[in-house]
């Protein structure tokens, strides 16, 4: 299939880019950080066209006219990957960091290719409990905040080794590669102050729709638990750093607690049954 050809060309371009950002974070050669930058963007283009190939063939079947083809692990991994690469791209090209793709761009690598390589991309009509537009907003909201909570998981990553690296009686060249504290402090914070507020958006559209669906606006099954852990330790992460004024290593371990909820939520709807066991293609 063409689609599934794209794909590939797709995460051989972004496996590509991984390599020129760890080039570039080893040896801040400009032209590696340019290279990096136009593979990350030729495989976000490739994903795209993949994206709409899907779309059309999803189409294809009445019952899904006008939905988005994300009700599957594979719709949600080939989005997530997308929508990282798109979250670095946008930061790329208006701050220039530069080492930021070593952290980040292998994680949407690593989506396309669990798309690519595990899941499965058969197409079928969709439940009738999914036809409603709720489909089109709620996942995609909620995918969209985790690709952003993701990048700023890479920024908290290169603010703990440039801190180590600070504290060390003998730096290595690194740290002089690495953008200084505060810069990766403010983008952090920054990044999870926009981002967290969408997370609870999406999570309130999933409630409506529960209730319209279902008359329960929430259930406690698996994935909504940890979501709602997820949102209680980024609120924790943005009490610590704005409203107790708490810098360091404490803010960023909770906002890295907070990451690894979110990876558990987005999971857990392929290991767990319950009201989004359809993620796992049940």
């Amino acid at each position: 299939m063409i689609q599934s050809l794209l794909s590939w060309c797709a995460f051989i371009l972004f496996t590509s880019a991984c390599a020129a950002a760890l080039n570039y974070l080893l040896t801040k050669n400009e032209r590696a950080s340019r290279l990096m930058l136009t593979l990350t963007g030729c495989g976000l283009a490739l994903q795209f066209l993949a994206f709409l190939i899907h779309l059309a063939a999803f189409w294809a079947f009445p019952e899904n006219r006008w939905f988005l083809p994300i009700n599957n692990f594979y719709g949600a991994l080939s989005y997530m990957g997308f929508a990282l690469a798109a979250a670095f791209f946008s930061i790329e090209v208006r701050r220039r960091l530069g080492i930021l793709g070593a952290f980040v761009i292998p994680m949407a690598a690593a989506s396309i290719g669990l798309a690519v390589f595990l899941a499965d991309p058969t197409l079928a009509p969709l439940a009738p409990k999914l036809r409603s537009y709720w489909l089109n907003i709620h996942p995609m909201v909620l995918m969209t905040s985790y690709a952003a909570f993701t990048n700023a998981f890479g920024v908290a990553l290169a603010l703990l080794i440039q801190e180590r690296q600070i504290k060390s009686r003998k730096p290595t060249e690194l740290c002089y590669r690495l953008p200084s504290l505060d810069e990766l402090d403010a983008l952090n914070g920054r990044l999870i102050s926009i981002t967290l507020p969408i997370l609870v958006l999406g999570l309130a559209m999933g409630s409506v729709w529960a209730y319209q669906s279902t008359g329960r606006a929430w259930s406690w099954d698996a994935k909504e638990t940890m979501s709602l852990i997820t949102a209680g330790f980024y609120a924790e992460f943005l009490w610590l750093r704005y409203v107790s004024g708490k810098r360091g290593r404490i803010p960023v371990y909770v906002s890295m607690a907070g990451f690894a909820c979110m990876l558990l939520t987005f999971f857990g709807a392929e290991l767990c049954s319950g009201r989004h066991d359809f993620l796992g293609g049940k």
